[in-house]
């Protein structure tokens, strides 16, 4: 199976012009490495990039997206217009956006209307911070039964699980991949007590301080399909050679 790299460009770059060359060397990278790139851009930049851009190797995402399907929400997007504008995958419960307040209940919500709209959600998951009495499992595993609540048996599998421990992103290294490996145990031991086997099918993706010198090696010994890759994927020498090293 090849490899899912999620881009999240978060707020950058700032101008279309720049946008439209950062996804240029994305995706002469992405067609070298084999690997899907889901490329999440700004929402105001995604029609124009994905009218330029398209092909087996690139997929496009948004940051965020309201669960209902219109209203009196100023500043947000719906999953519908995510969707028109081109967007087939959405990240939904980021840590950022939790920080900003986003609750266990929206992330449910975003889910199982993401589901219903015939998109890939991709779940983060993740503490703040680690011990040694290992109450971190305690909170991702809230995150993850809030998350597949009310998503129906025969979809479990559609849904990626994005592991992102909060003390790792922007710091100097990434977690380990042992550690990454236990995690990705702990993950689907918790889907399968929700929904049995399927949670097995579930693809777990590892974020975090992700570049090149370890990404190559997160995916080997990690016991991830993929990567959500933050920073390093809005810069274009370092998400180039991010995608060579996998």
């Amino acid at each position: 199976m090849k490899s899912i790299v999620v881009a999240n460009w978060k707020m950058n770059p700032p101008t279309f012009r720049a946008a439209k060359k950062l996804l240029e060397v994305t995706k002469k990278s992405a067609e070298r490495s084999g690997a899907l790139i889901v490329v999440a851009p700004p929402a105001i930049f995604l029609r124009e990039l994905r009218q330029l851009y398209r092909g087996k190797r690139l997929a496009y995402a948004v940051q965020n997206a309201h669960f209902e399907g219109s209203g009196a929400y100023t500043g947000e997007i719906s999953l519908q217009q995510a969707h028109d504008a081109g967007a087939s995958y959405v990240v939904i419960g980021h840590a950022e956006r939790r920080a900003m307040g986003e609750s266990e209940d929206d992330t449910r919500k975003k889910v199982a209307a993401a589901l219903a709209r015939s998109m890939t959600p991709i779940l983060c998951v993740g503490e703040k911070s680690r011990s040694a009495s290992g109450e971190y499992f305690g909170v991702v595993k809230q995150q993850l039964r809030a998350g597949f609540t009310n998503v129906p048996a025969g979809k479990v599998a559609r849904v990626i699980v994005a592991y992102e421990p909060i003390w790792a992103i922007g710091a100097e290294a990434a977690m380990s991949p042992r550690d990454m490996h236990e995690m990705s145990i702990f993950i689907r031991k918790t889907i399968v007590e929700m929904h049995g086997e399927l949670g097995h099918r579930v693809v777990i993706l590892y974020g975090g301080s992700i570049d090149e010198k370890n990404a190559g090696e997160m995916l080997r010994l990690g016991d991830v399909r993929g990567l959500l890759v933050g920073r390093a994927s809005a810069d274009p020498v370092r998400v180039s050679a991010l995608l060579r090293s996998l």
